[in-house]
Order: C-alpha cells, then structure tokens, then sequence
C-alpha cells in the first residue's frame, strides 16, 4: 500500500516513494506501520491529515537528539505523530495531546496501547485554544515542556504561538506542520484553485484557501519574531521549527 503523497513537495512522485521504500519503511516501527494503514483504509480523504512517515521519523530523531521528556502535541487525527513521538522519548516521559475529535484518536488507540506507550500519553479531547488556556492555568506548566507539535486549525497557528510560548521551555522547540501549504505558498491567489485542484484531483474546500492565507501571514510573523530562531525544513508539507530564546 502507498502512503499519502499528495502533500509531499517533490515533483517527482518516483523520489518520493524511492525516500519511503529506501530508507523510510524499513525503519518504521510495526504498529505505526499497523497505524498508517489501519487510517488509510479507515479515513478516506481525511487520511492526508496524518503526517508521513519520512516526517514521523524526523520528529523522532528530533526529539531524541533534544532529550526531550515533556512534549504537547495540538492536533492529533488517528495520532501517527503522536505514537511516533511516544516511542521516541523515555519510559518516564508526558506526552499531553490535545484533538477536538476523539474518534479519530479512538482509531489510533488500540495501536498505541498495543506498542506499550499509551501510559505516557495524557489525551484532552478539546479545541486547541481551550486546551491551551486550560493548561496554563496551572502553573506547574509554565515553561514546562521541552517540545510542542502543532497540527491542527491553520488559520489559529498565530493564536497558538503566543500560547505555546508561555507553556514551551526556554530552549524548548515547537514544530508547526504544513507551512509550506501544498507548495501553493509560492502560487498566484487566483491560480491556487487551479493548482490544488491539479494535486488534490477533487474539488478545493475553502478552508484549504483560508489555509493559505493564514499559512503565509505565519510564515512572515515567526520570520520577524524576536523570541525564536526558525527554520523551514522542507519535509512533508513543510514543518517549520521555532527554538524558544527567551
């Protein structure tokens, strides 16, 4: 079966399933595999909001090259990147995952449990901006958390940020997926139908124009924000990563 390739920035759809098959797939942890398969057939078109595997394995390595051991990931779907994360970081690690939608996490579940990581997982079945304001208002998780993944409500991520910011560590690093927005960052405003339309092979919700937009206004925010060094790695969908500095 093939993984999601819509979202993936290489022209060349060969490359793709070449970095997949070569040096994705055989490192890839059996109940995540059980997972991307289990969403894939379960999902539908919804199955893009999951993550790819390549990606999963990048935020892996991330995370055990920061030592981190309190992570919050915004935006869950069926939890690829949740598991993934679970199953980077140590036994005695937290993991607080905030989604609106519990059946899709329900979907992922039994694949979390099933790795024997579902104790480190904390889920809050809530909207992002609630789940963040509720957070903070205990203060044990000020400045708490080492990593936060964001993956949820594009046209919040500017509201997100200064939440993040007061729950991330100094030092810590917050991920946000898809800011390079099916490559339609660098598309005209009246061709983007057109061109998602051409990768999508459907028709384009609005949301995924609003995306856009938002998408774009973030990008040049956290390029001028003073708090955070960033840089836009070009996995995926684009994931750009923000290093708390104060």
């Amino acid at each position: 079966m093939a993984d999601t390739v819509s979202k993936t920035l290489l022209c060349n759809i060969d490359l793709q399933q070449y970095i997949f098959e070569t040096s994705a797939y055989p490192r890839e942890h059996k109940q995540l595999k059980e997972l991307r398969e289990a969403t894939f057939e379960q999902c539908g078109d919804l199955r893009e909001f999951s993550i790819p595997v390549d990606e999963g394995m990048f935020l892996a390595m991330l995370l055990k090259l920061m030592n981190a051991k309190r992570t919050l990931e915004i935006g869950v779907f069926t939890g690829y990147s949740l598991l993934a994360t679970a199953l980077a970081l140590p036994d005695d690690a937290q993991i607080t995952a905030i989604d609106v939608d519990l059946q899709a996490y329900e979907i992922g579940l039994p694949f979390i449990q099933k790795a024997g990581v579902a104790e480190k997982v904390s889920f809050i079945q809530s909207d992002a901006i609630s789940g963040l304001e509720n957070l903070l208002q205990d203060e044990n998780n000020i400045g708490a958390f080492d990593f936060v993944f964001v993956d949820a409500d594009k046209t919040k991520y500017r509201i997100y940020h200064e939440l993040i910011l007061k729950l991330l560590r100094v030092g810590g690093v917050v991920a946000y997926d898809n800011t390079l927005w099916y490559a339609t960052v660098v598309v005209e405003e009246e061709s983007v139908h057109d061109f998602l339309r051409s990768r999508t092979k459907k028709e384009v919700p609005k949301y995924f124009v609003d995306s856009r937009a938002a998408i774009m206004n973030l990008n040049r925010f956290l390029a001028s924000d003073p708090r955070i060094d960033i840089s836009q790695v070009s996995i995926g969908d684009g994931v750009t990563l923000c290093r708390r500095l104060y």
